[in-house]
């Protein structure tokens, strides 16, 4: 046999190799499975590349270690509240959120998400604003600073957070700061060096072994959480870097939605934190009672869910709770995201929701920044307009809002985009709101919003030329494994 032959003989077996494992062994769900089946068979060479970036799967062991602190942590107060909501017995202030309790119940079941109901929250749409806010209140911090986000930059406002954090370490105060190796894979390792002198600690979400080079693009940590002193938490899009202050030329205005804070809510995102960071980090973190200060004065009256998912879980939690806010809607969903690659039962209970006379509208971006997750996502418009859904592009700069809002009384803002990486691939973090005003407000926003759009029509989306459906079809095809 020739040398191509013998080349040729040992691809088709590692083909056969691999797609035997992914069939039988790591068990992955139909539609993955032909996804990946199709790409190693019909691009040898290339697919095989794309499953050892793209296709394996994380080691339980380390999420095992990650499922035992979470049980942990809450175990008591989470026994109480099954009894509560199992029953329907939860005190609403407004009884016409006992509707939801079922809803809170799920959440909980699935995700050890306590509900608190003494919460006050402030949204920024800005990310000057927000980053201005987290500033101010990283200065005022007497005891510990803890921040998890996915994308860091190397620029001014990277910089300038940085400096903050590393004054506050000065001082004695607690400084903690966990990055996604993947997301923030442009930082130099001087970017932390003024922190580390200081006495901050940073760490890296699963890093790779190899430098430089990182094959682990699933199972990232995409949550963006700060927590100060166990009293004030930030959630919600927003990434660091001078995009985010809608100073990259290509995107133009970064629109964002971020949450501000305070309560019990705080705490959860605190065990949410401090199981990532024990997760990435070689010392652990005892769980002491500083990190999770309780009594004071009530902040406020809003009830919320910190509903964490990711492959830590055979459950798709945030999916789940997005389905059931979904079906429960009466009147209205607004729906804003970046990336809209649902699967069939998200779809379905969109359709079956507009169907049924529900004013369903979704707002995504009209450019791209991830070309085939954006290609994919417009892939599924014309379904959506067949059922009735109004669709929106957003086109004043980079629409990033992960956002969705029920008959302005639940409401859901967090770090999930709306597709499979975020359901099932990504560690992903989102808050559920149960609150009149805070939903108004959120309302408010999409309808401000709307003012910056183009509402896309049937007759013109079944226009579209020829080379753009193409490209939509063949991204559709491979949305299981992007």
């Amino acid at each position: 046999m020739s040398l191509l032959q013998n080349l040729s003989l040992l691809i088709m077996l590692l083909n056969i190799s691999l797609a035997v494992t992914i069939i039988f062994l790591e068990r992955r769900n139909a539609t993955s499975t032909w996804a990946w089946v199709m790409v190693l068979f019909f691009i040898p060479v290339l697919g095989f590349i794309m499953y050892l970036i793209l296709g394996q799967k994380i080691k339980r062991r380390k999420l095992n270690k990650l499922l035992g602190d979470n049980q942990r942590i809450i175990e008591e107060e989470y026994g109480k509240q099954m009894a509560m909501f199992a029953s329907r017995g939860y005190p609403f202030e407004d009884r016409d959120f006992a509707k939801y309790q079922d809803m809170i119940y799920m959440n909980l079941l699935s995700s050890y998400a306590l509900y608190t109901d003494n919460n006050e929250i402030e949204i920024y749409t800005d990310g000057n604003r927000k980053f201005d806010a987290l500033l101010e209140d990283i200065a005022a911090a007497t005891h510990h600073i803890h921040m998890v986000y996915y994308i860091v930059r190397d620029d001014a406002l990277g910089r300038r957070l940085v400096k903050a954090l590393a004054e506050k370490a000065t001082q004695g105060i607690e400084v903690r700061f966990l990055y996604d190796h993947i997301g923030s894979s442009a930082l130099p390792r001087r970017f932390f060096r003024e922190l580390r002198a200081a006495g901050g600690r940073e760490v890296a979400f699963f890093p790779s072994r190899i430098p430089y080079l990182n094959l682990k693009i699933n199972y990232r940590n995409h949550r963006k959480l700060v927590i100060i002193d166990g009293k004030v938490g930030y959630i919600g899009g927003f990434n660091i870097g001078d995009e985010y202050l809608g100073l990259n030329k290509h995107f133009g205005e970064w629109r964002d939605t971020h949450l501000k804070v305070k309560g019990n809510a705080v705490l959860q995102m605190q065990a949410q934190f401090l199981m990532d960071w024990n997760l990435a980090f070689p010392g652990k973190i005892e769980l002491l009672e500083h990190y999770f200060p309780v009594g004071g004065e009530r902040q406020g009256h809003i009830g919320m869910q910190l509903v964490a998912s990711g492959p830590d879980s055979e459950e798709q939690q945030i999916k789940n709770a997005y389905v059931k806010m979904i079906y429960s809607a009466e009147r209205t969903i607004c729906l804003q995201t970046p990336y809209f690659v649902p699967d069939e039962s998200l779809l379905t209970s969109l359709r079956i929701a507009a169907q049924s006379g529900v004013d369903v509208r979704i707002m995504m971006p009209s450019k791209p920044d991830h070309f085939f997750v954006y290609w994919a996502s417009r892939s599924y418009m014309g379904e959506l307009l067949a059922s009735g859904i109004k669709v929106y592009l957003y086109k004043r700069g980079f629409l990033h809002a992960k956002t969705l809002v029920i008959d302005s009384k639940v409401a859901s803002v967090g770090t999930a985009n709306l597709d499979i990486r975020s359901f099932k691939l990504n560690f992903e973090i989102n808050a559920f709101i149960y609150d009149r005003d805070t939903s108004n407000r959120l309302m408010d926003i999409f309808r401000q919003d709307e003012k910056h759009c183009h509402l896309l029509t049937a007759e013109e989306y079944a226009a579209r030329p020829l080379f753009q459906r193409m490209k939509e079809s063949v991204s559709r095809l491979l949305s299981p494994i992007l």
